[in-house]
């Protein structure tokens, strides 16, 4: 642990309270992709099959409880809550998400660091952890006004992994042999795909208007 993976986990957790925050006081999910927090639940799903089985730290234990508990219940209540589902922009948020899954796993049986089960879905969901965004980033796109909490919840993401690459840095020069290519390489497609949105994100902060992506 370094203070970098913290910031990172900080600020993952960061962005999962604030999506939790709109659903749970405002009743409402608009602009927020279903299709994105499906591949969320899949991603956590595969990624901690390990779960029950291998023990790391109560810290690691409970991060990854509420990760995967929180991704599942994001998507019920987009689903199924009466009050939430209604706000829900379906007719915008039509990106082929299980689209993505097909080259991830195919990528993931060719391209892992041992050829077992747990070792080939977890490189499968950082590949599929990597595009998840994409639908997310399309509809904001699509609806280009963004409240102010779906905006921060998209930020919040995206500075999770920055803060995730530094700490691959920090490791890389501070411990032997680490060395772990699947990681970085998924990690760092990951944040380029958040660049256009930073960089209208700190536009409207700096000029202290509202957040607005182009068409």
């Amino acid at each position: 642990m370094n203070i970098f993976r913290l910031a990172g986990d900080m600020t993952h957790l960061a962005s999962v309270l604030v999506l939790l925050l709109k659903i749970h006081t405002i009743k409402s999910c608009a602009g927020v992709s279903l299709k994105t927090q499906e591949l969320y639940a899949i991603v956590f799903v595969t990624r901690y099959l390990d779960l029950f089985t291998d023990y790391i730290s109560l810290y690691n234990t409970l991060m990854k409880i509420i990760f995967l508990g929180s991704s599942i219940s994001i998507v019920w209540y987009m689903k199924h809550h009466k009050v939430v589902r209604r706000s829900y922009n379906k007719d915008q948020d039509t990106f082929r998400h299980y689209a993505l899954m097909i080259p991830c796993l195919f990528l993931a049986l060719i391209a892992n660091e041992k050829f077992s089960f747990k070792e080939v879905m977890w490189a499968f969901s950082l590949y599929l952890e990597a595009v998840a965004i994409l639908p997310q980033l399309v509809l904001l796109q699509r609806t280009r006004n963004i409240d102010n909490l779906t905006g921060q919840y998209v930020f919040l993401l995206g500075a999770y992994r920055a803060f995730y690459i530094l700490n691959w840095i920090y490791r890389f020069f501070t411990e032997p042999h680490y060395v772990h290519w699947i990681i970085w390489i998924s990690g760092l497609v990951q944040t380029l795909l958040y660049a256009d949105f930073f960089y209208y994100y700190f536009q409207s902060w700096k000029n202290n208007v509202k957040l607005e992506l182009p068409a």
